[in-house]
């Protein structure tokens, strides 16, 4: 019973897996034609900061609804809206009336869907799944994770030079409706009866807020993480892209090129996590992994000026990442009792991720308002950081990627020696 289980569980995650290529394309030919569109790094911004934004403030409080509904029911809900989306960008793009500020509005419903499909996805899988295949589970959404990351790029980048964005939007729209029928017509998800009663949502933010009072070192790393994300997402989530294209004069090829390096590192620093014994200093391994992230990926793509070291940079800055979460999530999940750990990792949500929209808006506007201006206005200290970063289109954003490769690595090495962070080894 338990096999026939798991290989239903196969079918679905090679059917998700599919689809989410699909998505992953058509937000990279999203964000090439944007960027054709205005040559502006904020509209990049926005793209990902509406999308974000409802995910982040909704998080906290859809778990009850999770609990109570049939997870298949909201998994197949959330899934055709956000179709819907992807087929109102295409209906536009064919009446010629197609805008940035359309997409924004669009990635605001997807947001709001993604808030409800991904917990529900989550516990589907403990509901699909024995308890003895968890772990191969965590490892096969690991590897098809990665591998979107590396070929969803590169497709959509051909794709995109062969028949535009409406090729891409037509494939994503199939790729949705094969998943979509297989999880209605082959899978059953067991539901479990719900006996308890819920309150407010805030009382079980209370509630975690209260547990990490007392749990002063699990409360700083969700901090300090909060400060990793931010010095990240001001570059990485949303200026990676404009600055490759405007470096590379809109090359689409070298941008696919460098995105599949991020992918590559993620997969090869997942394989080293899932053999090596596990680490005896987990609290210094987060940070330490963190530092070396920026160390090498940031300032590395800061000084690189062609695709070679743009892609060394991408492998150095996502190969440590699987050894931040591995970490953090054993310390978490060992020391958070397991009563309270639904609410304490929603209060985890609210502080850690709550950061990443301000990133990536401020990174946008101080690209296009702040660091590109003055890398072209000819002072002595633009030409000074000149030197390092190099001149022209990009320059600007190459030396944000410069500041927050110097500000990450200082905030990773500070919380590193933080003693109640230290504690916890």
């Amino acid at each position: 019973m338990e096999e026939r289980s798991f290989k239903k569980y196969i079918v679905l995650w090679l059917s998700q897996s599919l689809s989410g290529l699909g998505s992953s394309m058509t937000g990279f030919a999203l964000v090439l034609w944007a960027y054709g569109q205005s040559h502006c790094a904020m509209s990049v911004s926005l793209m990902s900061f509406c999308n974000y934004v409802p995910y982040v403030l909704l998080s906290l409080f859809v778990g009850s609804f999770i609990d109570r509904h049939k997870k298949k029911k909201i998994m197949l809900v959330s899934d055709s809206i956000a179709a819907l989306g992807s087929l109102a960008v295409l209906a536009f793009l064919l009446m010629g009336r197609l805008a940035v500020w359309k997409i924004y509005v669009i990635n605001v419903i997807v947001g709001i869907t993604n808030a409800f499909q991904q917990p529900a996805s989550a516990v589907a899988v403990g509901r699909l799944v024995p308890e003895s295949k968890i772990s191969n589970v965590s490892g096969m959404n690991s590897f098809s994770n990665n591998l979107i990351v590396i070929f969803s790029p590169m497709l959509a980048a051909f794709l995109f030079a062969a028949g535009g964005l409406p090729l891409i939007l037509l494939i994503d729209l199939s790729s949705f409706v094969f998943a979509f029928c297989v999880l209605l017509f082959f899978i059953t998800i067991p539901e479990k009866v719900q006996d308890k009663k819920y309150g407010s949502p805030f009382e079980g933010i209370a509630e975690g807020f209260a547990f990490l009072k007392k749990e002063k070192g699990i409360l700083y790393i969700m901090v300090t993480m909060a400060l990793i994300n931010f010095c990240s997402r001001l570059t990485y989530e949303n200026i990676l892209s404009p600055m490759i294209l405007a470096r590379s004069s809109g090359d689409s090829i070298v941008l696919g090129t460098v995105n599949a390096c991020m992918g590559i590192g993620g997969i090869v620093g997942g394989i080293i996590v899932s053999v090596k014994k596990e680490s005896r200093h987990k609290a210094v391994a987060i940070y330490a992994s963190a530092a070396l992230s920026f160390l090498f990926g940031d300032l590395m793509m800061a000084v690189g000026r062609n695709v070679f070291w743009w892609s060394a940079a991408a492998i150095a800055a996502s190969l440590p990442i699987p050894f931040i979460m591995a970490n953090q999530n054993t310390i978490l999940y060992r020391r958070i009792p397991v009563a309270m750990q639904g609410r304490v990792f929603a209060v985890r949500n609210a502080i850690q991720y709550s950061t990443i929209p301000v990133g990536i808006i401020l990174g946008g506007y101080l690209a296009d308002y702040v660091f590109e201006p003055f890398m072209a206005s000819g002072s002595r200290l633009a030409g000074m950081l000149g030197t390092i970063t190099g001149e022209g289109a990009g320059s600007g954003m190459a030396a944000m990627f410069l500041c927050t490769g110097i500000c990450g690595f200082t905030v990773s090495m500070v919380s590193c020696f933080n003693r109640e962070i230290r504690k916890l080894d």
